[in-house]
C-alpha cells in the first residue's frame, strides 16, 4: 500500500536574502495524529533546516506557535492535519504583525498593548501580609477569561486592529476584564482607564473573528461587553 502524503506549503521570506515573500512547497508523509507543527519540524530535519519558527511546549499551553493556516489563525500544535481534510496545507506567518523571518512575527506591538492594561494584580499591600481569599462564587467570575496564552490569534485577526495598530485589541481588552471582575483587584479606575479611551474598548465593532480563532474558547466579546458595562457603571457613579 502507497504511503499517504500530503502537499505542505510554506511563507517563506528572509530578509538577508529574499526581495519578495515566496512560498516553498513540500511532501510530507501522513500518519494518524500528525499536527502541522510536526510536519514544520520533518521539513527542517528533511528538506530545508533554515525554515524558521517559533515553538516551545507543543501542548497548547505557550502560544507560541500561533500561525496562519490553511486560511485562519491557528496553533501549529493543536491543529492536526487530518481535521484540514485538504490535500495542501498553507501555512504562514500571524497576518498584520511585523515579519521577521518565515512563519516568525514581531510580537512587540502586541505586548506593548497588554503592558498597557497592567495584566497583574493591583493591591494595597506590597508586599501582601496574607493570602487573598475568594469564595467560590467569586472566582466562578473569571471562569471564562483566565485561559488566555498570549498567542495574539485574536489580535492578529480582529479587522480593527488591521485598521488602526493603536487599538489595544481583544487580548489586551479580556485580560482587564479578568482583573476588573476579580475581587482581589484594587486597581479600580486606575486599570480601567486605558481601556475607556479612543483606543479603547469602544473601538470594537463586534465582528466575533476573535471568538473564532481563540484556541482556548474564549469569548472575547462577550468579556468586552461586559467591560463596557463596568466603565459605564463606573461614570455614572453606580457600584
Amino acid at each position: 500500500m502507497a504511503e499517504k502524503q500530503f502537499t505542505l506549503k510554506v511563507f517563506r521570506f528572509d530578509p538577508d536574502r529574499d526581495t519578495t515573500p515566496h512560498y516553498d512547497t513540500f511532501t510530507v508523509p501522513l500518519r494518524e495524529g500528525l499536527t502541522v507543527l510536526e510536519a514544520l519540524f520533518y521539513v527542517v530535519e528533511e528538506h530545508d533546516p533554515s525554515l524558521s519558527f517559533r515553538y516551545s511546549c507543543r501542548g497548547a499551553v505557550c502560544g507560541s506557535c500561533a500561525m496562519y493556516i490553511n486560511g485562519s489563525n491557528r496553533l501549529a500544535c493543536q491543529t492536526q492535519v487530518a481535521s484540514l481534510k485538504a490535500a495542501t496545507v498553507e501555512v504562514g506567518p500571524l497576518p498584520f504583525l511585523p515579519l521577521i523571518k518565515d512563519l516568525v512575527v514581531e510580537m512587540a506591538p502586541f505586548y506593548e498593548k497588554m503592558a498597557q492594561v497592567r495584566p497583574y494584580l493591583i493591591t494595597g499591600d506590597s508586599p501582601p501580609q496574607r493570602e487573598y481569599r475568594q469564595s467560590p462564587k467569586e472566582r466562578k467570575l473569571l471562569d471564562s477569561v483566565t485561559d488566555c496564552i498570549w498567542c495574539a490569534a485574536c489580535y492578529s485577526a480582529c479587522p480593527v486592529v488591521w485598521g488602526d495598530r493603536e487599538y489595544l485589541g481583544p487580548a489586551a481588552l479580556v485580560k482587564a476584564y479578568r482583573f476588573a471582575v476579580d475581587s482581589r483587584d484594587q486597581g479600580g479606575g486606575e486599570r480601567l482607564k486605558p481601556t475607556d479611551a479612543e483606543e479603547g474598548l469602544w473601538r470594537c465593532h463586534t465582528v466575533f473573528n476573535c471568538v473564532e480563532v481563540c484556541p482556548r474558547e474564549i469569548n472575547q466579546t462577550e468579556a468586552i461587553e461586559g467591560l463596557r458595562r463596568r466603565t459605564l457603571k463606573r461614570r455614572l457613579g453606580w457600584k
